[in-house]
């Protein structure tokens, strides 16, 4: 997918800049100080979108300093004095977009490994997997991310007997495009031991036929890290390359910020060692994954806001509460229609979570939650009453948390 021409004015133009303003703020100035200010870059003739309901639309905007100082009419603009003008021709002009959920690492990964995008038909999908496994050494694992039934005909899972047709030599693990499920074939399989008697991890599924009992291939959830965990780990040149590869593929996409839902402590340090070394081209809202060490640790060393000149913020643990509706892992309090043996399952235990939202609490930690399944969202709001209650205002770093 190629930026839009639109958003192409949106990366020139505003990448740089940071708009600062609250809600419902002028960005005009007053008459007096129009005309005496001195700004560094004018744009003109542009078509301006303000998302301000009291100025919907512009024709100029004026910078000073990195920051957005003016926007109105060509004619206001006349009234600043500035270094460099740029005609923008009628371009269309958005304020920076922010990609509000991405898995930044994943995103590179895929890009790097098998990208399994746009498969249409099981028929595509396999065609995809067998040209890998042309280009792949005997015996060497094959990953990737992206495919997804839901539009097949019919919408079914694949198997891991259509894998072993074309990759009967090598273990494949390939991720749903929403990564709450994978299909492993039959090597795969074997080498993490999974056979008819493994049982369900905690929070997670083996498929398995309902006749003969054997693993069909799709594993939901945390059963993946059965499979995953046998997969040799890339090594830190190899996830700073998937890292930058994301970052490249959300600037290309017309992102000027994204927010990464989701990061281990090694996540972090390599996010900030290429922010150091000047790689990093957009802006980065981070969250940590919890309950576990990873959160723990970030409890202590606390929040980090705007650092890397407002381009790096941190404030924020993400909890994975269920599964997904469309591999049948959301928490429901019914079973699934069209799968009655299951009503899905959670992912956490509540009781792991509780003390972990209260330290939040008295923290001024964001918490953020994927919960999709009715019972989930039940069950998660209740934790954060508990919480709340147990945690008065006089005892938060932020009284009342919004």
């Amino acid at each position: 997918m190629k930026a839009r021409p639109f958003l192409s004015a949106v990366i020139t133009c505003l990448c740089g800049f940071a708009v600062q303003m609250s809600a419902g703020e002028e960005p005009v100035l007053s008459e007096a100080k129009r005309s005496r200010m001195d700004v560094d870059l004018i744009f003109v003739n542009g078509n301006v979108y303000t998302v301000n309901e009291r100025q919907p639309h512009a024709e100029a905007i004026a910078v000073k300093n990195e920051r957005i100082a003016f926007v109105g009419s060509n004619d206001d603009a006349k009234k600043f004095h500035a270094a460099q003008i740029v005609d923008l021709h009628g371009k269309t002009v958005v304020p920076g977009l922010t990609d509000s959920h991405c898995h930044i690492f994943g995103i590179g990964e895929r890009e790097m490994r098998l990208n399994l995008e746009g498969t249409n038909t099981l028929e595509d999908f396999l065609a995809k997997v067998k040209e890998r496994v042309a280009q792949t050494e005997r015996g060497k694992w094959i990953s990737g991310r992206g495919w997804i039934e839901t539009f097949w005909k019919p919408p079914q899972f694949p198997t891991r007997q259509d894998l072993d047709k074309i990759a009967p030599e090598n273990p494949v693990f390939l991720i749903r495009a929403d990564g709450h499920a994978a299909i492993a074939n039959s090597t795969a399989l074997k080498i993490a031991r999974i056979d008819k008697s493994t049982p369900n991890p905690f929070g997670g599924e083996i498929l398995k036929d309902k006749e003969s009992g054997d693993p069909t291939g799709m594993l939901l959830d945390n059963a993946q890290n059965l499979v995953e965990k046998n997969i040799p780990k890339p090594t830190q040149a190899e996830r700073e390359q998937a890292f930058l590869l994301g970052i490249d593929r959300e600037i290309k996409l017309g992102w000027c910020e994204i927010q990464n839902a989701g990061s281990h402590k090694e996540d972090v340090d390599l996010v900030r060692k290429c922010f150091d070394d000047g790689k990093v081209k957009l802006r980065f809202i981070n969250a940590v994954y919890g309950p576990g060490e990873d959160a723990q640790n970030f409890l202590r060393e606390g929040s980090t806001i705007n650092a890397y000149d407002h381009h790096f913020t941190q404030r924020t643990i993400k909890v994975i509460f269920d599964g997904a509706l469309g591999s049948r892992g959301a928490a429901l309090l019914k079973p699934y229609s069209d799968a009655p043996e299951t009503s899905g399952y959670l992912t956490e235990k509540p009781e792991d979570l509780k003390p972990m939202f209260e330290e939040a609490l008295r923290r001024g930690i964001q918490v953020e939650t994927h919960a999709i399944g009715d019972r989930a969202n039940r069950l998660i709001l209740d934790l954060y009453e508990q919480a709340f209650d147990a945690v008065p205002p006089d005892r938060r770093k932020i009284r009342e948390p919004r």
